[in-house]
């Protein structure tokens, strides 16, 4: 039974997704496992024996020593992601960022410290990222601002030369408030940018965060399935912020025009099975896709990605804001000249109010924002579609459903 127990240890202690270290009292290292190897680009047991000063970047072994020596002493575990950022030093003497969280115990009479450490390269590489589009964001708005106050002086000095034309210089008022109110405009939509930016991204890190740090507490066999569940949130939250980014690098490439399309001819069945089947994994429960009848014969010579994100775009939106046990219809029509795709669902709707804004950047419905969302993708589609020769329209009715139909060419311009 000893032998067993033993086993199934060693199996856990060499599969965990998390590089795993135990040093003794000396701080040196007697046992890790796969992922801490690969981690640190060392060999199997080549880091057995060696002290853990290895791993730890020049400029902080002296100060780390010291720390190690007084955590053994105090005896406490310290839970993942708390205290100061640290570093690793890979074999290669690459340095790259870690959360750790230690564990002392006593065995055969002796004290160990087992460290459980992952790798956050990505997710600072995303914080860096956002942070980057604040700065970004920050440029632009002071770049416009100086634009827009420029248009102001100017009008003004225009208005007290032309002082005793009065028409010219009611022309320049009316200039003037148009200025102002795109200023204002701006600054509402730097700070609705923010928010958004700030709320979507801290929420899904959050959540990683969580998912990160319950994985090593869960360390018996029979808590796989809560292992399984937090790794899924991690993905499906990586998933989401992977998503959001694509969204705003399509909007700078919109905007700077180096959007580049891929025209080829391809079957509508195959992109409507990819459509079906990535949204197949949002339902809900009772939620079912209906497929169109009768397009196996149809085709387009059109960009096919871009026909798969509208879609795509639409049939995930009918799924998220249509609540359980109703029915999401995709319907495709097909002339000589235009295909029409027709997405219907019997969701929350759109209030009347909102639907003139439904198509601008960043814009939610009223009864649509505590969903998690930007506000970004009808905006895309829109561009994307209009630029392809096509259109996309709406009927809706708030707490019946909502109709959105898009209509392309069968052939690129």
């Amino acid at each position: 039974m000893f032998q067993k127990d033993k086993d199934v240890f060693n199996l856990l202690f060499e599969t965990v997704s998390e590089g795993v270290i135990v040093v003794d009292e000396s701080q040196k290292i007697v046992a890790t496992n796969v992922s801490v190897e690969q981690m640190f680009n060392y060999g199997h047991k080549e880091l057995i024996g060696k002290r853990l000063d290895v791993l730890i970047p020049k400029n902080y072994q002296y100060n780390h020593t010291n720390h190690v020596k007084g955590f053994i002493k105090q005896n406490v575990s310290r839970k993942m992601g708390n205290g100061r950022e640290l570093s690793g030093l890979r074999k290669d003497g690459s340095v790259f960022p870690l959360e750790i969280g230690l564990n002392p115990f006593k065995a055969y009479d002796e004290t160990f410290v087992m460290a459980l450490v992952i790798d956050v390269s990505v997710r600072k590489k995303h914080e860096q990222q956002v942070l980057d589009l604040n700065a970004k964001l920050e440029e632009k708005v002071l770049r416009r601002t100086q634009e827009l106050r420029n248009a102001v002086n100017e009008l003004q000095a225009l208005n007290t030369r032309l002082e005793a034309e009065n028409k010219k210089r009611i022309e320049a008022e009316k200039k003037t408030k148009i200025a102002l109110k795109k200023e204002i405009e701006l600054n509402e939509l730097k700070t609705k940018f923010l928010s958004l930016v700030s709320h979507e991204f801290k929420t899904p890190l959050s959540g990683i965060l969580t998912s990160t740090m319950l994985l090593g507490k869960y360390k018996l066999t029979e808590q796989q399935s809560n292992r399984d569940k937090h790794l899924k949130t991690i993905t499906d939250r990586v998933h989401y912020l992977n998503n959001i980014l694509n969204d705003f690098l399509s909007i700078d490439k919109l905007e700077t025009g180096k959007i580049k399309y891929n025209f080829k001819d391809f079957k509508l069945s195959k992109v409507i099975n990819e459509v079906v089947y990535s949204c197949n994994l949002l339902l809900k429960e009772g939620q079912r896709i209906k497929y169109p009848d009768n397009i196996d014969d149809l085709s387009l010579y059109q960009d096919e990605k871009i026909v798969e994100l509208a879609l795509s775009n639409l049939v995930h939106n009918a799924l998220k804001y249509s609540p359980e046990n109703t029915s999401i219809d995709i319907a495709v029509r097909q002339d000589y000249e235009e295909t029409t795709f027709i997405i219907s669902d019997e969701g929350i709707g759109i209030p009347q109010k909102d639907q003139k804004n439904i198509f601008n950047r960043y814009f939610r419905a009223e009864n649509a924002l505590l969903t998690q969302g930007t506000g970004i993708g009808l905006n895309i589609v829109k561009t994307h579609l209009e630029n392809l020769g096509g259109k996309i329209k709406f009927e809706s009715e708030e707490h019946k459903g909502t109709i959105f139909t898009i209509i392309i060419p069968n052939k690129a311009n």
